[in-house]
């Protein structure tokens, strides 16, 4: 029985969508995507049941059109298997992996910014984070076991499909799906207690109302609207208008109703139009002779991403900020609020990122003496970094994905809009009347490759990965030796290092390409002779879409540069594929 799943840590993804095409906005799924739903719920109730005795597990959908089907048949596993389910319906992700903090772990069906006619499956415990790269193998160990049962020839693997479906069938699940009204009630109030928490940096709740207190009343001085562009996502069933509103904050949302995708789901400037088109509109309604602070926000389906744009006092436009920027912006914030907090100087601050992040993370960072790790692409590697560094005696108050401005504030173990937004509200009402035009005037000066952009997204022929990158060494070593195409001597590039990352751990210094296998590959440009590099580029095949992803970071704003030396590890990348 095949699956053609991509099955990553940071989720089981594929097309689900019966007819196969990515863009269907169809509810059906198919008879084998049923069985695959019902198999991989099934996999991860007998890994937890084998590993911690306990199978209390609270299940939801993101509000994609599948997700009604895909959730059936995951319910339909967990009943069998006697499981005690707690079941959501429709809800954001950071809220069930709030709420999942109080169970033994959690299913939540979504493909994050994937098309509308992907879905898929995160698993993850009562910590709120997803499982790490060696718990997630073992679970799909067990997956997969159980699709090779029987004989795969087409028509067993028919006949299987119809027997998991008819199995299936045999439960009743009304009393699970009776519950769900209780259960999100309960849900909303878990994410607003832990979202106060997370926002504040504060564990007493007395010490959270004077907080929630103190910047309530600096808004009232200092009035800032957020508007929100939902996309029909699961935040539009979250706390946003009532938690914006407590804090003394405006809110605006367009695209509201659940499941009212109007436009693509991926959260890059292509789909940021829409918010910024209404943050202007907004700026334009509002009667005021004081400047306007307005914030926009777009999340993803699973509501968990939320790149920003803003009202420019200096443009008079919206300004659709660069995912680097607002993981910048955020760093800044959490950074600033934690110094001064914190009353031990000897504590160690520290920040967690993935490989590609810009390098002005470590310029911020080094204003607060605080260190920075970097971990391998993906939401679960960034979080057990973080684990790993806190368990070593760090303080890690933010981490995440500068790459695409997932940020991660401490204690949340993943991305969250509320958290950037309120980043952003924390340093405005902490910068003595500074607008967000001039703290972005402030931050370093880099110019880094748009993630989403179309050169930043290769099709690459050669599926071993270490081949490919032991060829791309080759390559590299001979272009850089007899500077091919002259960017070495233009730009006074003296030296060069490479850096490996897989999973947690990074390795400066690798003489080996091919080592990082599918995990990160970058090469550190030094110039003039300088200890800190200049510029990278950076590699690594995506591991929840059929692409490869390469991207180059300058110190500086050339973008001639950047352009040069994105065109260079293309060119290099193309003859590598091509041995």
């Amino acid at each position: 029985m095949e699956h053609k799943m991509i099955l990553s840590a940071s989720g089981w993804r594929k097309v689900f969508a019966q007819s196969g095409r990515e863009d269907d906005k169809t509810t059906k799924i198919g008879d084998q995507n049923k069985a695959l739903s019902f198999l991989a719920a099934e996999s991860f109730l007998e890994w937890l049941n084998g590993n911690r005795g306990k199978t209390k597990i609270v299940v939801a959908t993101d509000t994609r059109p599948t997700g009604k089907e895909c959730a059936e048949y995951v319910l339909r596993a967990l009943a069998l298997g006697k499981a005690k389910i707690v079941w959501l319906g429709a809800a954001a992700a950071p809220e069930i992996m709030a709420y999942a903090r109080g169970f033994d772990g959690f299913i939540y069906i979504s493909a994050s910014h994937n098309p509308i006619g992907h879905n898929g499956i995160k698993f993850g415990l009562d910590d709120g984070g997803v499982l790490n790269a060696a718990q997630n193998l073992e679970v799909r160990k067990i997956f997969e076991r159980k699709l090779q049962e029987d004989n795969a020839a087409a028509i067993i693997a028919r006949a299987k499909t119809a027997d998991i479906i008819s199995r299936a069938k045999t439960v009743d699940i009304k009393g699970v799906l009776a519950q769900k009204a209780a259960n999100k009630k309960a849900a909303l109030a878990a994410y607003q207690k832990f979202s106060r928490r997370v926002i504040s940096g504060l564990e007493n709740t007395r010490a959270q109302d004077k907080f929630f207190d103190a910047l309530k009343a600096a808004l009232k001085k200092n009035k800032i609207t957020v508007c929100a562009d939902f996309n029909g996502s699961a935040r539009t069933l979250c706390i946003d208008k009532k938690f914006f509103a407590q804090c003394g904050a405006s809110f605006k949302a367009i695209n509201a109703r659940p499941g009212q995708i109007v436009h693509e789901i991926i959260p890059e400037p292509e789909n940021l139009v829409h918010v910024a088109r209404f943050v202007e509109e907004t700026a334009s309604k509002t009667k005021t002779r004081a400047p306007q602070t307005i914030i926009g926000y777009m999340p993803d389906c699973d509501g968990d991403r939320g790149n920003i744009v803003y009202y420019s006092q200096k443009s008079g436009k919206a300004k659709i900020l660069k995912a680097q920027e607002v993981f910048a912006l955020s760093v800044l914030a959490e950074l600033s609020c934690a110094a001064s907090r914190l009353q031990d100087k000897k504590s160690r601050l520290a920040v967690a990122v993935n490989c590609p992040t810009s390098m002005r993370i470590e310029e911020i960072a080094a204003k607060f003496g605080a260190k920075v790790f970097r971990a391998e692409v993906g939401e679960a590697n960034v979080v057990n970094l973080a684990r790993e560094k806190r368990a070593a005696g760090y303080e890690v108050p933010i981490l995440g994905e500068g790459s695409n401005g997932g940020t991660i504030t401490y204690p949340a173990s993943v991305r969250d809009p509320l958290n950037t937004v309120f980043a952003l509200i924390k340093l405005l009402t902490m910068s003595a009347g500074l607008s967000l035009d001039d703290i972005l005037d402030s931050l370093p000066k880099y110019t880094t490759t748009g993630v989403s952009e179309s050169r930043a997204i290769l099709k690459i022929k050669t599926s071993d990965h270490a081949v490919l990158k032991k060829n791309f060494q080759k390559v590299f070593e001979c272009s850089f030796k007899s500077d091919s195409e002259g960017l070495v001597k233009k730009y006074g590039i003296t030296s060069w290092k490479c850096s490996l990352t897989n999973g947690t751990k990074e390795k400066l210094g690798a003489t080996d390409f091919s080592k990082s296998g599918k995990g990160g590959l970058k090469i550190l440009f030094y110039e003039n002779n300088s200890k800190t590099p200049a510029s990278f580029i950076w590699m690594r095949g995506s591991g929840t879409e059929p692409v490869f992803r390469i991207m180059c970071d300058v110190k500086g704003t050339d973008a001639q540069k950047e352009r040069d030396l994105l065109a260079w590890e293309t060119k290099m990348l193309a003859q590598a594929d091509k041995m």
